[in-house]
């Protein structure tokens, strides 16, 4: 059974109210995605090990040693195939079910967004920006319309609310209440692993509808937050939900690859599950643009999903699911990477590469709520996160 209910969303004047029907279709997927991503996913593990695996010792000299030898293993095997599929169908079902209740919405969201009061902060678009071919060409994470679409015309930003609810579906609620937990999880250990940087200003890439970039204004309070994001109906819906919640947050529609701020501006650029949807070169050029614009004595951190080297070669295959089935054409390519290459190719040096183990912020305050598995279907279920990034000397 789900452990904490998809309605308990914090709510706020962005969100769609969903019907008991539509709550109830929205918790059916929820729970369903618990169930194939904790006993499903399990009981194929034990026979992975206890069977499968060590018939492919006997029969190579060696236990499956990456993610193509454990896919020959796994591939054709009914059970695997069988999650596969449930795997996949739930993850249309719950855009489906986020969809409905927000197409039904779709005219007071947007009237909210007019009326929500406003503060200091602002709001830039730029018509003219293209949308990245990486993103353009997929759905990525099979969202219909991707990031970008406008069902409802010019105007419309239901998008991003489509998003907002559908986020917190696929994560089972342990995002946080506010889908927040990778910032909120990042800022904290910055907070504590080091006490003594103050950032004035800070960026964050890929922002979508602002999750993870709120919690920065709470645990920098004195910092000036931007965010910024290729998609118009996520920064728009972001915008309004940063005012409906009383942020101060300053969003403008840019490229990560290609910033407009000026060289040294920052003091902290982050991002939170977006390199990933982006292509090799992308990767590089993010990376360049964020040594441009941070001061000396700052950094870059990206929080991400686990690289396969820090992973068994199992635990690997099943994350990898995404690339083959999620709409994630950039995925595998990225959990290969090797951040001390990437920072020396970007002008901050293999030296000043790092990576860490972020624990989950106080969003998962129990062992209860994860699985001890960070694979597909059961994302941030394990309780921490990857970071990789660099110091700019």
């Amino acid at each position: 059974m789900l452990t904490g209910p998809t309605n308990a969303q914090a709510d706020h004047a962005m969100l769609p109210r969903a019907t008991l029907e539509e709550e109830a279709r929205q918790e059916f997927v929820a729970s369903l995605k618990f169930h194939v991503a904790t006993e499903l996913a399990g009981t194929m593990k034990d026979v992975y090990l206890s069977r499968l695996a060590p018939e492919y010792e006997r029969q190579h000299g060696h236990a499956p040693r990456d993610v193509r030898e454990v896919a020959a293993v796994m591939k054709d095997q009914p059970a695997y195939r069988y999650w596969s599929a449930l795997q996949r169908a739930s993850q249309e079902m719950m855009w489906h079910a986020a969809q409905v209740p927000v197409e039904r919405e779709a005219e007071r969201i947007n009237a909210n967004a007019r009326a929500v009061p406003e503060t200091r902060g602002t709001l830039r678009l730029d018509a003219a920006l293209e949308m990245p071919r990486y993103l353009a060409a997929v759905d990525i994470h099979c969202m219909p319309g991707n990031y970008h679409a406008r069902a409802g015309g010019e105007s419309d930003l239901s998008q991003g609310a489509v998003y907002d609810r559908g986020v917190y579906i696929y994560a089972m609620g342990r995002l946080g209440r506010r889908n927040e937990d990778l910032g909120a999880s990042l800022a904290r250990h910055l907070r504590g692993a080091h006490p003594d940087f103050r950032p004035r200003r800070i960026l964050d890439l890929g922002c979508t509808v602002g999750h993870s970039t709120l919690p920065y204004c709470e645990a920098f309070p004195d910092a000036e937050i931007h965010a910024v994001d290729v998609a118009a109906p996520m920064l728009e819906y972001a915008h309004a939900r940063a005012r409906a919640l009383g942020k101060v947050v300053h969003f403008s529609q840019q490229n990560a690859e290609s910033l407009d701020f000026p060289d040294g501006h920052f003091d902290l650029v982050v991002s939170h599950i977006l390199v990933h949807e982006t292509s090799h070169k992308a990767i590089r050029n993010i990376m360049r643009e964020a040594h441009r614009v941070l001061r000396p004595g700052g950094l870059v951190a990206h929080a991400e999903t686990t690289l396969y080297r820090h992973m068994k070669p199992y635990d690997a295959f099943m994350l990898d699911w995404d690339a083959r089935n999620n709409n994630e054409p950039y995925w595998t390519a990225f959990h290969h990477l090797e951040p001390e290459g990437l920072a020396e190719e970007t002008g901050f040096g293999r030296e000043n590469a790092f990576e860490w183990s972020v624990p989950s912020s106080a969003a998962l305050p129990d062992a209860d709520r994860t699985s001890g598995r960070f694979q597909a279907g059961d994302f941030g279920g394990s309780g921490y996160w990857y970071v990789f990034g660099a110091f700019r000397r």
